[in-house]
């Protein structure tokens, strides 16, 4: 198989609608923003100089009065729920836009001495569309540690009407988890969790829904940092471990070309994994970058480009996810049993800034045994520890429980193929691979083909994964 198929919508819906009941641990991250979405009121934010303030259609509305020179001359605050605890690091989120386009400015600060002790104090640029801000800071050091959220919006020249929503502040806990997030809204729970009366929901909820499986980011988010700040931000309320798959690199799947696409250029390449380790921000999570994205780099001399170009921007993908994304174990994708030789995926891989990650993954979207897949994966560990030195690898278990084979016989159908089953559900382990994943969604088609008919690439089928359930078509 020289394919995977990327999920190609958007998430269904804002991640705080529930539709899986899971128990939410005493360490998990505490929301401390009182009053971050505005229903019904926007106590207990105070508008404070040339500023009024009200709610409006869950959201709240800032009108600046008056023109005003300075940000702090119209401002608004709301005191967090909890004293900070200097050293530690938090994220402030939030959505806003303006009627006028200018630079405000968002603070966490100390509220015994605002203006000297600012833990966080981020010029941010509104625009006339909403966007997502999502911003990691460290507290500092104080001997009065009560703070208060403000966001300063004079300085304009103007008298701008700015709108807030989904107003965040949590601390990134200090032990990385141990247990997976299992994503309500992903494809399998969402539809099984609207299909609940059927047999087919029961089962599809009770075997793939309720597991943890790994949400794809690539081009089809309008807004990628609100993507992945909620998703990731869902997750550390959990005190759960957000599951991530990079996947926009350009020329990308150029093999096959059900999943064709990506950013235009290298630019665009940085800018967008830029955008997407600064959404993550130094909240724990794991990141798979790049599926197919060494093993198929030579299929790019099919439309004029160079390989040594996709290998470049794989190690500049996996520089910006170490310095913006400092609490994610990235694995970058090293192919399947069958695709790249162990040495030459090694080398391939070194060229592709392996040395900056935890590791790499084998397997994903394929059909490989874990027995086989562990094998290749431990032979490219062996030849990488000469070089880059110890890495760890994950393999993708969603669709491997009953090999590549059909009727016992090998078979290289890589395409929603027949007989294919669920392998072993995901889990950390003590040796061989560090964890089994579900990276591709199971029930997600690979594209209109073998058993899926006309069900496009990263579209949910409930007949695939009924067929994955079963172990046959």
């Amino acid at each position: 198989m020289r394919h995977l198929a990327a999920r190609v919508a958007a998430l269904a819906a804002v991640l705080t609608t529930v539709t899986l009941t899971v128990p939410t641990p005493a360490d998990a991250a505490a929301q401390l923003i009182a009053n971050g979405t505005f229903t019904s009121s926007t106590s207990p934010w105070a508008a404070i100089g040339k500023t009024a303030v009200a709610a409006e259609s869950g959201r709240m509305r800032v009108t600046v009065t008056d023109v005003v020179a300075n940000p702090w001359d119209a401002m608004v605050a709301a005191p967090t729920t909890a004293a900070l605890t200097p050293g530690r690091s938090y994220t402030l989120s939030f959505d806003a836009y303006s009627t006028v386009a200018f630079t405000a400015r968002a603070t966490v600060q100390y509220t015994a001495t605002p203006s000297t002790n600012q833990s966080l104090a981020m010029d941010v640029r509104l625009t006339t569309g909403s966007k997502r801000y999502s911003i990691p800071f460290t507290a500092a050091s104080a001997s009065a540690t009560a703070a208060e959220v403000t966001f300063q919006l004079g300085g304009s020249g103007a008298k701008p009407v700015v709108r807030l929503d989904n107003v965040s502040l949590m601390q990134t806990q200090t032990t990385r988890p141990t247990s997976l997030y299992v994503n309500p809204l992903s494809h399998p729970a969402d539809w099984a969790s609207k299909n609940a009366q059927t047999p087919e929901g029961q089962a599809i909820m009770a075997s793939i829904g309720s597991k943890p499986i790994f949400e794809w980011f690539g081009g089809w988010f309008g807004d990628l940092t609100q993507a992945v700040d909620t998703y990731v931000g869902a997750a550390q309320a959990q005190d759960r471990l957000p599951l991530l798959v990079a996947y926009n690199i350009p020329n990308r799947d150029a093999c096959a070309g059900h999943s064709g696409g990506g950013a235009g250029d290298a630019a665009g390449y940085h800018t967008w994994i830029t955008e997407f380790a600064r959404a993550i921000g130094n909240r724990h999570a794991v990141v798979v970058l790049e599926p197919d994205g060494v093993a198929a780099a030579g299929c790019v001399t099919k439309i004029g480009k160079d390989p040594e170009d996709q290998y470049r921007m794989l190690l500049d993908a996996t520089q910006v996810l170490r310095a913006q994304a400092p609490n994610a174990w990235v694995y970058l994708d090293a192919g399947n049993a069958t695709w790249i030789p162990a040495p030459e995926m090694a080398a391939r891989l070194v060229k592709s800034g392996v040395a900056n990650t935890r590791g790499f993954s084998v397997n994903v979207s394929n059909y490989f045994t874990t027995g086989d897949s562990e094998t290749y994966a431990e032979a490219v560990k062996g030849q990488l520890a000469g070089t880059v030195g110890a890495k760890t690898y994950v393999i993708d278990t969603s669709r491997n429980g009953n090999g590549p084979y059909v009727d016992g016989t090998p078979d290289d159908n890589w395409c929603n193929p027949p007989q294919r089953k669920l392998g072993s559900t995901p889990r950390q382990q003590t040796s061989g691979a560090e964890y089994l994943f579900w990276v591709k969604v199971p029930g997600d088609s690979d594209g209109p083909c073998g058993i899926a008919g006309t069900t496009p690439a990263g579209t949910f089928s409930p007949e695939l994964a009924m067929a994955l359930i079963n172990g046959n078509p």
